[in-house]
């Protein structure tokens, strides 16, 4: 399979992990940016540092549920992401991720596999756990 495949299946499998983490057991979630609470279903997997950037591509703690508007209608709303990073990871979690940034990251075949693998399991597990079809 080529690794463009791999990238794209990952992406997929993880965002539904972010987003899943994040939702609260009713089928709610609180957007990172700007607070809103919305349904599980309006939530799309945010990142802080642009998904351009590989070495915080796939980062946990650079993705978060995100509304859709902040999202993709408002460029992310960065200002309102690094306020909410903030206030859930801290500051030097914030700084980490903005010093991650340019840094060189080349995932193998084998590593984008295991993290499918990996992120599947616990999409399996979230959806039962918070009852999210």
């Amino acid at each position: 399979m080529p690794k463009s495949s791999l990238k794209t299946r990952l992406d997929t499998v993880f965002a539904m992990f972010i987003r899943l983490r994040d939702a609260m057991p009713n089928g709610m979630f609180r957007c990172i940016s700007c607070g809103r609470l919305l349904p599980f279903d309006q939530s799309d997997c945010g990142h802080y540092i642009n998904r351009q950037h590989m070495a915080t591509r796939f980062n946990e703690k650079n993705c978060n549920a995100q509304c859709r508007k902040c999202n993709r209608f408002d460029e992310g709303n960065i200002q309102g992401y690094r306020r909410g990073l903030i206030a859930k990871y801290g500051e030097p979690t914030v700084l980490m991720l903005e010093a991650m940034k340019n840094q060189i990251n080349k995932i193998s075949d084998f590593e984008y596999r295991t993290m499918i693998d990996y992120y599947r399991k616990e999409v399996k597990r979230l959806k039962k756990e918070k009852q999210i079809k």
